[in-house]
């Protein structure tokens, strides 16, 4: 397991923005290649109910079970992939393939996740012409739809906790800040439906001044000292 980014082992940083912008750790010796592709092939297999699904077994099998990665890494390239276009769980693999094992890894990672998944869709989209009448299959999927939203709860839970722990040893201007740009961006996009990459703009810029006019108040009470 990857302890090196841990928070709990870390000692205070000065700013919330640290928490996602930190230096990266040292890479950690690459697995070996046919193991890293088994992974994947594994999480394109069980890749049913969506993104949030996916994204769950991404995060269980790369952070707790493998310790490629540690949460507060795992969080920081998810947040990376939202401020790009395209498809961000691909963008996510692409990230930890290369993190993992270099150029070999996010070839292996992409071809693990694709393909089973890929395949299954296919065929599972052509069985499912000839069944979505009968009632016991739309019965199945009312029964999937709220247990793809837990687990997306879930693994939301999960990425938030090591910005909340950070920003928590802060201080309790730091926490605050920490929870009002969580509650706040999901209450913008609920209420006034506006651009993803607007509301991650000006959620980074709030943080970014903020962080800012501290280091600047720091600065100017070493000076008067």
């Amino acid at each position: 397991m990857n302890h090196s980014c841990d928070p709990r082992s870390e000692p205070a940083q000065p700013a919330i923005l640290e928490t996602l912008s930190s230096v990266p750790t040292p890479p950690p010796t690459p697995p070996p290649l046919v193991h890293f592709l088994r992974v994947w092939l594994m999480l394109g297999f069980q890749s049913f109910g969506g993104g949030a699904t996916t994204l769950t077994l991404i995060r269980r099998a790369v952070v707790e079970q493998q310790g490629w990665l540690c949460e507060a890494e795992f969080t920081r390239n998810w947040a990376l992939v939202q401020i790009v276009p395209g498809i961000n769980l691909l963008g996510l693999t692409i990230l930890i393939g290369r993190k993992v094992a270099g150029a070999k890894g996010v070839a292996l990672a992409l071809l693990g996740l694709l393909l089973p998944s890929v395949t299954i869709a296919l065929l599972l989209t052509a069985l499912y012409e000839s069944i979505q009448h009968l009632e016991v299959v739309q019965a199945a999927l009312r029964g999937v739809i709220p247990a793809t939203v837990g687990l997306g709860l879930l693994t939301t839970m999960h990425m938030a906790r090591p910005l909340l722990v950070a920003s928590r040893r802060e201080g309790k201007a730091s926490f605050l800040l920490s929870g009002i740009l969580l509650l706040g961006s999901g209450m913008v996009a609920a209420w006034w439906h506006w651009p993803v990459i607007l509301i991650l703009c000006v959620a980074g810029a709030v943080s970014a001044f903020i962080g800012w006019q501290r280091q600047k108040a720091r600065v100017d009470t070493e000076i008067t000292r």
